[in-house]
């Protein structure tokens, strides 16, 4: 999915051993021992993690890592694979649904086919359909994420405490929030990527908890997009706007404002991805956070989460250093590593394994994925990258009243059809 996704068009380069290589020098040649890197802004801090690991290791290594805002990063990828100047590990999403998304550009052969690596036989089955093509592997996934309310608990504690486990419950926890001075949720609708999130929390209800099978149907032309549960979730996305539950106008809200807004507690939470509650820790040290399911209706045993596969690391195919870029990412797929990465970023390892105890901020989504009640994200099962953009902008178009849910969903169809 394109979760944490489509950030604004600035470009965040950071140094990791080095100085990042500066845009203009992002078509330079790797020497033997530089390589370079090109990660989503949303993953720096579990990159920063594994990298000062790996340079420990091997510190004659230079790595210059490139940390992209998520919709710079689309534009950028194709344009430099296309050109033969990409970088030589670069990350790719799993699925389909978004530019840089592996069904979307593994036909043009950008990638190196990574079968043969000795990790690539750990990937778990339920992760295969979104991280292979054609039975060959091209990603190596890093985390199981998951999509939720996260909450601020200096700023629960001050609204009262309850979390919602209900819709009704949920509503009545808005009002409380509006009464303190404060709103439930920060919401940043500027950003495109943003919009898609709230609707997909809903959705794991509305539509899975009784139609699991809703993308087969899709796939086989027996659903659609409109009559099903994706009208409730918008209706009820809607519903949360006019409540009060978001802060002043989400659509002039961008993502960077609404991670400042919940850290500093204006907000009392947001909802958004696991990748997100590492970010946050750095934002605000020493405030807790955690994630517990956004309720959709009156009957929490209906209740369910979005959870996938994050975006890997995928080698360039034509890269110069093919050698020293299999040897990064065969020590990202090592346990000590992989978990590093899910405990900088709030996430959980792709591998299970026994050395990986999950922290108190993901506990209730540990619960979901164990007992079943998780998800695939949406788009990553959609046909192509233009459902996910014709989403993107009519959760735009809704909050500004210039469509309704039925003509987005609609739309979506029409989008779906396309190949």
């Amino acid at each position: 999915m394109c979760l944490r996704r489509w950030f604004s068009l600035g470009v965040a380069l950071a140094s990791l051993g080095v100085v990042a290589a500066c845009a203009s020098g992002a078509g330079s040649s790797s020497t033997a021992n530089t390589l370079r890197v090109a990660v989503s802004a949303g993953d720096q801090a579990a990159m920063e993690a594994v990298v000062a690991a790996f340079k420990q290791e091997h510190p004659d290594v230079t790595i210059k890592a490139e940390y992209l805002g998520t919709e710079a990063y689309h534009a950028a990828i194709r344009t430099q694979l296309s050109a033969g100047t990409a970088w030589d590990v670069m990350f790719v999403w799993p699925g389909n649904g978004n530019p840089s998304a592996l069904q979307v550009l593994q036909p043009y052969d950008y990638l190196l086919n990574l079968s043969d690596q000795a990790w690539a036989a750990q990937i778990p089955e339920g992760l295969k359909p979104v991280t292979q093509v054609d039975g060959k592997t091209y990603l190596l996934p890093m985390a199981f994420t998951g999509i939720g309310a996260i909450y601020n608990r200096t700023a629960l504690a001050a609204v009262g405490g309850q979390i919602p486990d209900t819709w009704t419950e949920l509503l009545a926890f808005c009002d409380a929030a509006k009464a303190s001075g404060k709103a439930a949720f920060a919401l940043g609708n500027q950003t495109n990527w943003v919009t898609q999130l709230i609707d997909y929390a809903l959705v794991a209800t509305t539509v899975y908890a009784t139609k699991p099978d809703f993308d087969q149907q899709m796939k086989a032309g027996r659903a659609t997009f409109a009559g099903s549960g994706w009208q409730a979730a918008m209706d009820k996305y809607l519903e949360m706007n006019k409540r009060g539950c978001f802060q002043k106008d989400p659509l002039g809200t961008t993502y960077e404002a609404t991670e400042s807004q919940v850290a500093k507690g204006e907000t009392v939470g947001i909802v958004q991805g696991t990748w997100e509650l590492g970010k946050l820790s750095k934002l605000a040290p020493g405030t807790e956070f955690f994630m517990t399911p956004l309720p959709a209706t009156d009957d929490p045993s209906q209740t369910r989460m979005p959870g996938a596969a994050s975006g890997g690391p995928g080698v360039n195919a034509k890269s110069k250093n093919k050698s020293l870029a299999l040897q990064f990412v065969q020590f990202m797929a090592e346990p000590e590593n992989m978990n590093k990465w899910a405990s900088s970023g709030g996430s959980l390892p792709a591998f299970p394994n026994d050395q990986f105890t999950a922290g108190p901020e993901v506990v209730q989504f540990v619960q979901f994925q164990k007992a079943g009640r998780t998800v695939p994200f949406m788009d990553q099962l959609w046909p192509n990258p233009n459902v996910q953009n014709v989403h993107f902008a009519g959760v735009q178009d809704m909050f500004s009243g210039k469509s309704k849910p039925a003509q987005v969903l609609g739309q979506m169809d029409a989008a779906y059809q396309k190949k």
